[in-house]
């Protein structure tokens, strides 16, 4: 792929702040989604500065070598809720959080010095293409229900009384219910996918640049003018866009910072809740490890350069587990790799790593400023499908180029391949207590095993 502009090419001020913001978009929805999936009193806010101080640091060890912007881990979701187990208070919880991504990013960092010492070679043999190809797909793909999922609602909810049988007895909940009606923002999400496809293939030089954000105004535009409409009209059906969370916004607000709670916490830490931590966290972030690994193949095919070997492997690793235990200790989220950021620097053939900086630092000031924060959260859920759509598309194409190249009339390709995606696809997952191997490292660990079995079988 030609790159319009390569790892050090450094843009104009201007277009570094309009690309910048363009990658903010892309990791955004992501990034926040996990503090409001663990609950617990985590800010959204928080966890985005977290990941803008965490790519810094990533940025800092890779010695600025490698156009990847860390985000919240979805990953570590069944990890850190080990931190709040059996009541534990809130403070007491946040050191917890502290402390789990301190031990995810030592394996990080132990795994590092062994890298530096033992060379990469055994990564190319461990996971070669026909394992890293179809697990990249599988990144991808596994993230497309959530697209489609995300087209069909608007972001203005009303509380539903929902009842549910639990133990035999119904139990009745309020739930944030989407009035949008379905079509209605399935269409404001194709416009937004219409758009942003447009401006990638046929517009001039700067408009290819920022597509997603031509196509996120578009249809956030779009969706003003349906929820106008459904104001006017009274027809709730209408109403895309939450305006209501413009109301009482102030100007500048400090986020809650997880090490602010969790000073008071740490005098509470004793050795069984520490090795809680430790048998939630660890073992999450050697399943991780696999999927740094992934990502940096894939980013290294786009850029035509192998990160692996420049900055090294040694050099990620260490900046994605310094970076996870730094950015944890201001948004209590262990980072990884983001997919959204590797498919956004592939679609816009922007690879400069001043972007990737100027985003974390945009993504630090925007968690205090109010205004900004109020905006992108009031991005809908349907047009942010749309854009989802172009990404976790071009996520899974990554990983099939990679295929493209592996010889498949061989038996031992195609078994291996064929295991990782239906593995994969039908979502193999492995549970061992508080522990969760998500479908996509479940068939990352099979092809590996696969590949192993039959490297040394003859051609069939």
């Amino acid at each position: 792929m030609k790159l319009v502009y390569n790892i050090k090419d450094k843009p104009k001020f201007g277009q570094l702040i309009v690309f910048a913001f363009q990658q903010l978009l892309a990791i955004m929805a992501a990034t926040v989604a996990v503090p409001m999936i663990i609950g617990n009193g985590m800010q959204p806010s928080a966890a985005l500065f977290g990941a803008g101080v965490g790519t810094l640091v990533y940025v800092l060890f890779t010695k600025g070598r490698s156009p990847v912007f860390l985000g919240s881990s979805f990953a570590f979701l069944n990890s850190m809720p080990v931190a709040f187990a059996g009541g534990v208070a809130m403070s007491k919880g946040y050191a917890g959080l502290i402390i789990g991504a301190i031990f995810a990013g030592l394996v990080y960092v132990i795994i590092s010095a062994i890298v530096k010492f033992a060379g990469v070679k055994w990564v190319d043999k461990l996971m070669p293409k026909q394992v890293i190809g179809p697990t990249v797909a599988l990144i991808g793909l596994s993230l497309a229900g959530n697209a489609i999922g995300d087209l069909q609602k608007g972001s203005y909810t009303v509380d539903v009384l929902t009842k549910q049988i639990i133990d035999n007895e119904f139990v009745e909940n309020m739930v944030a219910t989407p009035t949008a009606n379905p079509f209605i923002a399935i269409i404001c999400g194709l416009v937004t996918l219409g758009v942003t496809v447009l401006c990638s293939v046929y517009g001039k030089k700067g408009i290819k640049l920022i597509p997603f954000i031509i196509g996120i105004v578009s249809g956030y535009a779009l969706a003003a003018v349906f929820t106008v409409i459904g104001i006017k009209t009274g027809n709730d059906a209408l109403r895309i866009i939450n305006f209501g969370l413009f109301e009482n916004m102030g100007a500048i607000t400090v986020p809650d910072f997880t090490f602010v709670q969790a000073i008071k916490g740490f005098k509470e830490i004793d050795g069984a809740f520490i090795a809680s931590l430790a048998a939630a966290y660890v073992p999450v972030a050697f399943v991780v490890f696999a999927e740094h690994i992934a990502d940096h193949k894939n980013i290294s095919s786009i850029i035509d350069k192998d990160l692996l070997k420049d900055p090294g492997l040694h050099r990620t690793l260490l900046g994605d587990g310094v970076g996870s235990m730094v950015g944890a200790v201001f948004g209590g989220c262990p980072n990884t790799t983001y997919g959204e950021s590797v498919a956004c620097v592939a679609i816009t053939r922007n690879a400069s790593v001043a972007t990737i900086i100027t985003t974390a630092i945009l993504a630090m000031v925007i968690s205090f400023i109010s205004p900004f924060v109020v905006f992108l959260n009031s991005i809908p859920s349907c047009v942010m499908g749309g854009v989802c759509m172009a990404l976790y598309g071009f996520i899974a194409v990554s990983g099939l180029k990679m295929v493209q190249k592996v010889d498949l009339e061989d038996n031992r390709n195609l078994f291996v391949v064929s295991v990782i995606l239906i593995a994969g696809i039908g979502g193999l997952v492995l549970d061992f207590g508080a522990i969760r191997i998500t479908a996509i490292a479940t068939a990352l660990i099979l092809g590996i095993l696969m590949n192993v079995m039959l490297s040394k079988g003859k051609k069939a």
